[in-house]
């Protein structure tokens, strides 16, 4: 086989594979902007492309999840979209801010007032949740998309642990390891008052310690600049033995 011939039938065989690949990576998705750490707040964007050529998406519908209920969830304004946000009560209520919730947001839909998101682009769309749980890694949102020809795509699919990845899978939210200064996870004031002391403790004694480093540099600098003194006197004391010497030798000669 010519080397040409090689090299069209693999411009082939890769043009086939991002044909089908491309769809795969064409999903609705989200993503933290930042960090989503467990127990804590964050902010996540909704990644919506438009996958037709002949439509344009013009509404997003977003299903929290039920088994994690977020209590908080703010959507941020987003010019040439109304955004309706929908709650629901909780079979158990969560406790925020010392405060117990019977309800949080169960939905939230984004309808265009314009075309919508055209061929070639994506629309993110933001919003603040919190409080995170702490007793999962994840966190699945579904997701409907709406096309302006009246098509329906759901991203609905959980993705299962050892099988490939579904056609239509739902996003998912990431989460980190808690971090040290989400809301609730500082410590009791007894223990915060303790570490105090002891850091005043800590900072008398290195203010002490350094004051006693100050006081004795000025005589560290004499002692040392004497014995410079007595070094130079040393050698030039030699100095003047040696020539004494030669000139005596000099004079014995003549």
């Amino acid at each position: 086989m010519k080397a040409s011939r090689i090299a069209a039938v693999g411009a082939l065989a890769g043009s086939a594979v991002l044909t089908l690949s491309g769809p795969a990576f064409a999903h609705v998705s989200v993503a933290a902007e930042g960090t989503a750490a467990k127990g804590g707040y964050a902010t996540v964007d909704f990644k919506v492309p438009n996958e037709r050529d002949d439509a344009t998406t013009t509404k997003l519908e977003v299903n929290f999840p039920t088994d994690h209920p977020l209590a908080s969830a703010q959507p941020e304004a987003i010019p040439g979209w109304k955004i309706q946000v929908t709650k629901a009560k909780l079979d158990k209520p969560v406790e925020l801010h010392g405060e117990q919730i019977d309800e949080a947001v169960s939905k939230i839909t984004w309808t265009a007032t314009g075309d919508g998101i055209a061929k070639g682009f994506f629309q993110k769309f933001p919003v603040s949740v919190g409080q995170l749980p702490e007793d999962t890694d994840e966190l699945v949102f579904k997701a409907i998309q709406t096309y302006s020809d009246k098509e329906v795509v759901r991203w609905i699919e959980v993705q299962q642990d050892g099988q490939e990845e579904p056609d239509n899978p739902a996003p998912v939210l990431a989460l980190s390891a808690a971090s040290e200064d989400h809301h609730g996870s500082s410590g009791s004031s007894g223990s915060s008052g303790s570490s105090t002391a002891s850091d005043k403790s800590e900072d008398a004694e290195d203010a002490e310690a350094a004051s006693n480093e100050t006081a004795a540099a000025p005589a560290d600098t004499s002692d040392t600049t004497a014995r410079v003194l007595g070094i130079v006197g040393i050698v030039v004391g030699a100095a003047g033995v040696a020539y004494g010497v030669l000139a005596g030798r000099r004079r014995t000669n003549a």
